[in-house]
């Protein structure tokens, strides 16, 4: 059997051993429940109050017993998954570098009339359960053998590409809304961290600004967001070959149809497998390290993620803006036999549980270290540099997408508007079909522009060649010009001293004749 590594911290589980006292007096812990994680996960969400633990855990059993989730994953088969990942690309590929599953989805691509075309929301739904469950049962406890250590959550890529009014609609919503309940209220604290990744300018400026005020702090520090030239930073957590090829690393999974399909990760591996099956059958004793966690590790562990990165957060599920379709990942390998803690993996996990010296040391390193800033090299160079930074082709583009899809949006909102405030104004009744199709048009004609805009967006921006020697030759008479000015002011300069030096020469002289004057 596999040696794991389970570190806890001495307050965490004297509270745990509380809850679980407080569970087995209410005959509330089933023997398939009783692991120490499953009820931290719980007591941190609910800020370690044991009255309102106890009552989240009770509906959480009620709602297993009446979905059938204990049962899931043998009774439910989802049949039309290779037409729903066609319209909604998502899975599991690899791990990352501290052993965690890594779960994608490609949201930018996702069509939801489509996908409810081929399933219906409650039939998604069961998936989604069946695959948080699969995740816990499988996953974890095969990822926990790899890593030699306890891995208790998960990390979540959100591919954003191409997201748009085509991604949203009333089905969408509803689907969401479904499995954002779930994820919270019965598999909650599982997201290590969650990379948004090619978010472009309408993205980071509009969406998230506003879905970062309905999330608390401590969620927030959990989302990395990411610009489409900023992907290399998912290599510091995720080693090359465990990323897709569109996301910047080197896997393409031919032989599986695609990476997204092929579920590649340690609970494939035959032997691993073997492993996990034979610790539910016979579990092993377990052997924890507990010591004290001080505030300060717990503020680093908070806040690993890089610094200059711009961060939100889902709920601690693993929901995509709080809403991903597919499970987050809790822990299930331990159970008691009476007096005697048995369990099956152990763990040295860093964002649920405990740091290890050399990541604290490493932390408390970089959060010491201090920013230098380079000197200006004169007033020219800057205004020089400033100048080819304003006609970059780049900030041409971004100004373009924030002039055109803005007004386009707040126009689209005022024609609908309008029309009702003043039918108010003169009483007249408007039907609540005509209503319904005034909306439906306005997002037809929003989703219209936004594709010719799309299309616009493509055309790659390229300055004509006379003009851009125009430019460069017009900047290198600008160029000329405040050299002459630097020198010419030097000439003033000197000019001046000289003027200082005669006049007071002069006035020492005006001073001697005086005093020749007076004797």
């Amino acid at each position: 059997m596999p040696v794991i590594e389970d570190v806890r911290d001495a307050n965490e589980e004297k509270i745990v051993d509380e809850l679980r006292q407080l569970l087995l007096n209410k005959d509330l812990l089933p023997p398939r429940h009783d692991d120490y994680h499953m009820l931290l996960r719980f007591l941190k969400t609910m800020g370690f109050n044991l009255d309102k633990t106890v009552a989240a855990w009770e509906e959480m059993l009620k709602w297993r017993k009446e979905f059938g989730t204990d049962r899931i994953i043998q009774d439910f088969s989802f049949k039309e998954l290779d037409k729903v990942t066609r319209h909604y690309p998502q899975g599991y590929h690899g791990v990352d570098k501290d052993g965690r599953p890594i779960y994608i989805e490609r949201l930018g691509k996702a069509h939801p009339g489509k996908l409810m075309d081929v399933t219906t929301i409650e039939r998604y739904l069961k998936y989604h359960v069946q695959e948080f469950e699969r995740a816990l049962q499988e996953k974890l406890p095969a990822c926990s053998i790899a890593a030699k250590r306890r891995v208790t959550t998960t990390t979540t890529i959100l591919d954003v590409d191409g997201l748009g009014m085509k991604n949203f609609s009333p089905t969408a919503a509803n689907l969401l809304a479904s499995i954002a309940k779930v994820d919270c209220n019965y598999y909650p604290e599982t997201l290590h961290r969650m990379f948004i990744v090619n978010a472009g300018i309408g993205f980071r400026t509009l969406l998230w600004p506003a879905a970062q005020k309905c999330l608390d702090p401590m969620t927030i520090a959990k989302i990395q967001v990411l610009e489409p030239k900023s992907l290399s930073k998912l290599l510091d957590a995720i080693d090359s070959s465990q990323l897709p090829e569109f996301l910047g690393g080197v896997c393409k999974c031919p032989n599986e149809g695609g990476c997204l399909r092929s579920n590649k990760g340690p609970w494939n591996d035959p032997e691993i497998v073997e492993l996990v099956h034979h610790m539910e059958v016979n579990p092993v004793p377990q052997i924890t390290r507990t010591r004290m966690i001080s505030p300060e590790e717990r503020c680093i562990e908070s806040f690993k993620e890089e610094p200059d990165s711009v961060h939100y957060s889902s709920t601690g599920s693993r929901s995509s803006m709080s809403t991903s379709l597919v499970p987050p990942l809790s822990d299930k390998v331990s159970t008691s036999d009476g007096d005697k803690f048995i369990t099956t993996v152990e763990s040295l996990e860093p964002a649920q549980g405990e740091w290890s010296q050399a990541q604290l040391r490493n932390t408390n390193t970089e959060n010491s270290s201090s920013t230098n800033i380079s000197r200006r090299e004169g007033g020219r160079n800057l205004r020089f540099g400033t100048l080819r930074e304003k006609i970059n082709s780049e900030n041409i583009i971004h100004l373009v997408k924030i002039l055109l899809v803005f007004p386009l949006k707040l126009f689209a909102l005022f024609s609908f508007l309008l029309p009702r405030y003043r039918q108010r104004q003169n009483n007249v009744v408007v039907p609540e079909s005509s209503i319904n199709n005034q909306m439906i048009q306005c997002l037809d004609r929003l989703k219209k522009m936004e594709k010719e805009f799309t299309e616009i967006n493509r055309i790659p921006v390229n300055i004509p060649e006379a003009q851009d020697k125009l430019i460069t030759e017009s900047l290198e008479r600008i160029k000329s010009l405040e050299l002459d000015l630097d020198k010419t002011k030097s000439v003033l300069h000197l000019t001046l001293a000289k003027q200082l030096q005669i006049t007071e020469h002069l006035e020492t002289h005006y001073q001697e004749r005086r005093k020749r004057c007076c004797i």
